[in-house]
């Protein structure tokens, strides 16, 4: 089969692979009809996570069909169309049992203190093969399967396999109540879900900050208030827009990969100390005569979300940051009286709520994918979503074209 291949930073291809087979009861394979290329996939590309291990397949978002079922899975037929939360959790540990399913004690063959496993990631997480291809095996498949109703389509279920959830994540972390104002660092797929999330829980008015000019019209079109960070200071603009006060939610959904502002209002002083940041996490990697650069700007947005919160609020992190990052604004954040919640997805708590959004027309999802690409063109989608070219919020991969 074909899939996506990991061989080197900033070197991924499509190989053809042997099929997945069955190696435990409780494993499942699902012949993929979607999946997608996240943010988080270029992590391991550009070097900003943890090693990465070559000949892994990349992918942790998935849609398919149930083609074989190991003898302990017994909630699942052949034939099933399911969605693949992205962590891998076994559902019986204690963790599990309380929807803590990111914090398994056994998915992770690491041991228990290895921390979140999920598909297509770092050797940390697990090194489990992941969705960018043709077939895949699903392991603790009574858990790590969602069937999906008629009503929802690939295109819409590919998006709750784990950026839509990741979004509501964030915004439940946050607590939002009716009437609160919210602001959203990161208007691509995950902080747009953030933003639709919040506004679902009731929020009276969401602030989307970002530079790219088509993610903040999307975020605009979903009801939010928009600021581009190179155009205005975001924390000055957030509190004037708040009658100085600040908002009382923040939701980071950038992460490690953030844009440092070239030409807005940070110092010479802020940008070296950014490119510094930068340089610990990882080296520029050039490949094929080409650089593949982490984010200029590590915790750029963790001081914003901290400035721009009201005192007495919280901050919710959803968007990803390696073991190795180690700076954060703490002083700050306790003489403001500030609760910090972060943390990966439960994927597997929220997929079946969002399903039946999705199915009884709740919600629409569908205008977040913004491109559809067969798989053999996935080198030229991570490119191009890699690059921010105008458009590319949340790339669908088709992997049986």
């Amino acid at each position: 089969m074909k899939a996506v291949v990991f061989h080197d930073l900033g070197d991924i291809r499509v190989d053809e692979v042997p099929d997945p087979t069955i190696q435990e009861p409780t494993d499942a394979i699902v012949r993929l009809t979607a999946s997608a290329i996240c943010g988080t996939d270029l992590h391991f590309v550009r070097g900003t996570m943890a090693p990465t291990k070559p000949g892994l397949i990349l992918g942790h978002e998935g849609v398919g069909v149930v083609e074989q079922l190991g003898d302990d899975v017994r909630n699942l037929q052949v034939g099933d169309r399911v969605v693949i939360p992205s962590t891998i959790a076994c559902g019986s540990c204690s963790y599990c049992r309380a929807g803590y399913y990111a914090q398994c004690d056994n998915a992770n063959p690491g041991g228990r203190l290895a921390g979140t496993a999920f598909f297509g990631g770092p050797e940390a997480t697990g090194s489990f093969d992941g969705l960018q291809a043709e077939k895949a095996r699903i392991p603790y498949a009574n858990v790590g399967l969602v069937k999906l109703p008629d009503e929802v389509s690939d295109e819409q279920a590919i998006l709750i396999s784990d950026i839509f959830p990741t979004g509501w994540f964030g915004a439940d972390m946050a607590d939002i109540h009716r009437g609160h104002t919210a602001a959203v660092f990161g208007c691509g797929p995950v902080g747009l879900f953030a933003i639709l999330s919040a506004l679902r829980m009731g929020a009276a008015r969401v602030i989307a900050v970002d530079v790219e000019p088509d993610r903040l019209e999307r975020a605009s079109r979903l009801g939010a208030e928009t600021v581009h960070f190179e155009q205005e200071d975001p924390v000055e603009a957030i509190r004037r827009l708040t009658g100085g006060i600040g908002v009382d939610r923040v939701i980071d959904a950038v992460g490690v990969d953030a844009r440092a502002p070239h030409d807005g209002p940070a110092d010479a002083e802020g940008d070296e100390r950014f490119r510094a940041e930068r340089e610990q996490v990882a080296p520029e990697t050039a490949v094929d005569g080409e650089t593949w650069v982490p984010g200029d700007a590590p915790t750029q947005s963790l001081r914003w979300a901290v400035q721009a919160v009201a005192k007495a609020g919280v901050v919710s992190i959803i968007g990803v940051y390696p073991p190795t990052l180690d700076r954060f604004p703490i002083g700050e954040a306790m003489n403001k009286n500030l609760t910090l919640r972060m943390g990966n997805c439960n994927h597997r708590k929220y997929i079946p709520d969002l399903v039946e959004l999705v199915r009884s027309g709740s919600v629409d999802l569908e205008p977040i994918v913004s491109d559809l690409e067969p798989l053999t063109d996935a080198i030229e989608a991570y490119r191009a979503f890699d690059e921010r070219q105008p458009g590319w919020i949340k790339v669908e991969l088709e992997p049986s074209a």
